[in-house]
């Protein structure tokens, strides 16, 4: 069905619409096209077919059934698609258009330019001569010689140039990438180009027989951009990645290295992820190192899963799961010279663990049995030993939870051999040991709408056995010790607390104000433990919820003998409106009713000498948003005895806008340590960042960039010498962001490992990374650190790795 409209020549072109346009008539009046107020996608097969086709002109002439031409404005439309010509000819029999003259073409988010085009119009299928063309999805596009249109989702160009960046000026792009074919498929969201150059600035960066880059955020097999590392232990390092996409639910990464100062390397990493278990395997290997003169390798071992009916566990979560990880390295000194490969919070800790879980429900019961492994991998060095951890080998328990009536329980109890990674006992000279142990509690909580009372009974009781005959006072292997000991050590506490709250106003808002005081009392008997062996109790941290507690030590191994009372208060002031907190301030104090015997030593182990000061340290903490922009929190513990802090976090951040951000943290430990931490990401230079998405609006924006300062620096004032820092310096081009971005890691009290990282983000391409991954270091340095492609709108997002299941 062909609907004509043939209009004055004088008459201005009609503005293009957002979607299908339809027909109308009226009586003795020349019909008119009148805008669709609904956005929807274009319809597919037989429904595409029975759409009618609408031309509109200031002149056509038609034979029935043949041909249809039509010159001077023309607007040629059927479904999504939009054709304007100076003249156009539509063959109906053949279902073919052929356009000349300042010829567009729109469909799906994608417009094509030219002198001359020739269109198969229902498959979609034809060719454009010199065209110019835009994907407004993908905020790139082109020139070519010629495009050819294969289909609804593919099309290949040939001598083609592809950028994100403007092109009206004339000028070459920033960046430009130079093909003798592109094919293009929006269907697998995949682009393959044949005679590749890339072109940075006028200089050709990187030319390649064949180059395939993803369309969107698709995973799509192919080589990486490379990677360049420098650094002072190793030299020039040069990477080139290839991502292997095997299955949805699987892929992989080989990354060949040259490492100028110890010769070849690769690393390798495979995921997987199905449904009834997911993890990943990272092997690094140096087949021979120059500088260290031998092999080298790295291993990391992650696996997740559970056993059963994998429907009916999901569903329950009453299924068997387990847990694999694996973390070893060749050699005493990889921490120090791949520090960018670490894998572990604690780069000198490596931890392998084994464990296995049964929750079960019966009754009221809620439980868990599990059996665990726990091995450790101690990177010692020279200079600076460290204490090795003890290992649990193996880990096997219980726990219970329930009620009965208003009586809540609970149950614990495990067996443990601790022992120490190899070679660490001879040097160590410390016991070796079993530990069979049980906490248990009952408690009675009262609690009404505005406060609560729990009184609570506990016990904590445990037996140890030693291992090649003894054990000793402080883990000191003694002969002659006494092979098995065992205590039962019970405590009594009440909790109870308020909750007030009111409405009010302040800060020219409406708020939700409340007063929480408490007050916590315990009584442990006292019980002498100086003889057992420490393998996992330390002192907690003072803190508002270790004030709390009714042990002033983590773990089992010790348990403080306790009269005592706790008393503090917190108020906070809650935006009604956000629910956004605005104020919180808090104290509170313990008050010893006698004196503390089972204490910590200064440096946080057990057994220190008795603690007799009836008050402790006052804690005050507060934090704040009121002011617009700014951030402000601080925690100091205030010694009365001698009228000072002994401890104080002060931080401050100010924030006015995304992509700008500034904050300070001063740590003050007396006696120990004293920091000063900065932190900021701000535009130093260029125009303000336009509050847009980055994606199709960089196409067609100005390529007028701006300078980003970003960097962390940890000071430390007892030392008077920077430890740890992060510099570099970010610049948005609109349509490629540059990073530079050097570190300096503290390896010992006189060794530090520099590196420095170079990336270039090509919007729309991919990114080109110089460096160890500078863009990650960024994030984890920095707080509030933003993306500079991130929506100001909103909050920064991940792109975590969800294959399909």
């Amino acid at each position: 069905m062909l609907a004509c409209v043939a209009k004055a020549q004088t008459a201005a072109p009609p503005a293009a619409q957002p979607a299908a346009a339809i027909p109308t008539a009226k009586p003795d009046a020349t019909p008119v096209l009148l805008p669709s107020t609904v956005l929807s996608p274009p319809p597919r097969g037989d429904a595409a077919r029975q759409l009618p086709i609408v031309l509109q002109a200031a002149r056509i002439s038609s034979q029935a059934d043949l041909a249809t031409v039509a010159e001077g404005d023309v607007e040629f439309r059927r479904g999504g698609l939009l054709i304007r010509a100076d003249s156009l000819r539509y063959d109906s029999p053949q279902d073919l258009a052929t356009a000349r003259g300042r010829v567009r073409v729109s469909r799906d988010g994608a417009l094509y330019s030219g002198p001359e085009l020739s269109l198969n119009v229902q498959r979609f299928e034809g060719y454009f001569s010199q065209p110019t063309f835009e994907f407004y999805r993908l905020g790139a596009g082109g020139s070519a010689d010629r495009v050819e249109l294969l289909g609804e989702s593919r099309a290949r160009a040939v001598n083609a140039q592809y950028t994100s960046c403007p092109r009206d000026s004339g000028d070459e792009p920033a960046w430009v990438l130079k093909l003798q074919s592109l094919d293009l498929d929006f269907q697998t969201q995949v682009g393959v180009a044949e005679g590749a150059v890339l072109r940075f600035l006028g200089t050709p960066i990187l030319a390649l027989p064949a180059l395939s880059f993803p369309l969107g955020d698709a995973r799509k097999s192919g080589w990486l951009p490379p990677n360049v590392s420098i650094d002072n232990r190793s030299g020039i390092e040069i990477a080139a990645p290839y991502y292997w996409n095997i299955a949805p639910q699987r892929d992989a990464t080989f990354s060949p290295r040259v490492i100028t100062r110890r010769g070849l390397a690769l690393d390798t990493e495979f995921r997987y992820l199905e449904p009834r278990f997911e993890g990943q395997l990272a092997l690094d290997w140096l087949p021979n190192d120059r500088v260290a003169k031998r092999s080298r390798q790295a291993v990391q071992w992650l696996h997740v899963g559970r056993l059963g009916d994998a429907s009916q566990d999901q569903d329950s979560g009453q299924g068997l799961r387990y847990r694999a990880e694996l973390l070893r390295v060749s050699d005493d000194d990889w921490w120090k010279d791949f520090p960018n490969a670490g894998r572990s919070f604690t780069t000198r800790l490596l931890p392998s663990r084994l464990a296995l879980e049964k929750p079960f429900a019966w009754a009221a019961v809620q439980g868990l049995i599990y059996a665990r492994l726990l091995q450790w991998q101690v990177l010692q060095g020279s200079n600076a030993p460290i204490a090795a951890p003890y290992q649990r080998s193996p880990q096997v328990g219980y726990r219970l939870t329930g009620s009965a009536g208003p009586v809540q329980y609970a149950l614990e109890s495990e067996f443990n051999r601790f022992t120490l990674p190899q070679g660490e006992l001879a040097k160590a000279g410390r016991a070796e040991g079993d530990r069979l142990h049980a906490l248990g509690s009952l408690s009675l909580p009262y609690r009404v709408p505005g406060g609560w009372v729990v009184p609570r009974l506990a016990f904590n009781a445990a037996r140890y056995s030693g291992m090649d005959g003894a054990f000793g006072v402080g883990n000191v292997l003694k002969p002659g010790a006494p092979l098995q000991a065992s205590r039962v050590i019970p405590s009594f506490s009440i909790d109870a607390g308020l909750e007030l709250e009111r409405n009010t106003q302040a800060f020219g808002r409406d708020l939700h104000q409340t007063l929480e005081p408490r007050v916590l009392y315990v009584n442990t008997p006292f019980r002498a433990q100086s003889q057992y062996p420490v393998y996992d109790a330390a002192a907690k941290d003072f803190n508002f919820v270790s004030l709390y507690t009714d042990n002033a030590f983590s773990g089992i191994d010790r348990v403080s003998d306790s009269h005592q009372i706790t008393a503090g208060v917190t108020t906070r002031l809650v935006d009604a409106a956000s629910g956004a907190e605005a104020l919180r301030l808090g104290l509170v104090q313990r008050y010893l009713l006698r004196t503390q015997r089972v204490t910590a030593q200064p440096d946080g182990t057990p057994d220190g000498a008795p603690l007799e000061q009836r008050f402790s340290d006052a804690l005050l903490l507060g934090s704040t948003s009121v002011l617009p922009g700014w951030t402000l929190d601080a925690a100091v513990q205030y010694s009365a005895d001698i009228s000072r802090s002994v401890r104080s976090i002060v931080g401050a951040r100010y924030a006015p806008a995304p992509f700008r951000t500034v904050g300070g943290t001063y740590r003050l430990a007396r006696g120990s340590s004293e920091q000063f931490e900065v932190g900021w990401q701000w535009p130093v230079w260029g125009p303000e960042r336009p509050a847009t998405l980055r994606g199709g609006a960089s196409a067609v924006g100005s390529c007028t960039g701006t300078l980003y300062s970003v960097g962390r620096v940890n000071y430390s004032i007892k030392d008077s010498r920077v430890t740890d820092s992060v510099l570099g310096l970010e610049y948005d081009a609109g349509c490629w962001i540059g990073r530079v971005v050097a570190t300096r890691l503290s390896t010992g009290s006189s060794e530090a490992t520099t590196r420095l990282g170079i990336q270039l983000e090509l919007t729309g391409l991919s990114k080109l990374n110089l460096g160890a991954n500078p863009l990650k270091v960024l994030k984890d340095n920095i707080p509030g650190f933003r993306l500079l492609r991130d929506d100001p709108q909103r909050g920064a997002e991940t792109a975590d790795w969800q294959p399909a299941p």
